[in-house]
């Protein structure tokens, strides 16, 4: 995406090697990083504001487990963090 994340993805690659682990370098793509932006800020124009990094942690998540239950492209993806945080501007109840 861009120098910073490639820097960052390599961080992480490294740091799970030092615990004896082996993992693909993360890397973000452009749709899915605008997604988890917009989610960001959205929650961060919340009253609980504070939790728009836990916010974007979770949609990460729930993200490599909608995958890993049936693969996606990254369009897919972007759409589903999306319609997520579309009900959450729209105050929808969860």
């Amino acid at each position: 995406m861009n120098e910073f994340f490639e820097s960052l993805g390599k961080r992480w690659t490294k740091a799970a090697e030092r615990r004896g682990v082996k993992i693909e370098q993360p890397a973000l793509d452009p749709k899915i990083a605008e997604e988890l932006l917009e989610l960001a800020r959205v929650v961060s124009h919340t009253k609980e504001r504070r939790f728009a990094p836990l916010a974007t942690y979770t949609a990460g998540m729930a993200a490599e487990r909608l995958r890993e239950a049936k693969p996606e492209d990254a369009a897919a993806v972007a759409a589903y963090i999306r319609e997520v945080r579309e009900e959450l501007e729209r105050g929808a109840p969860g």
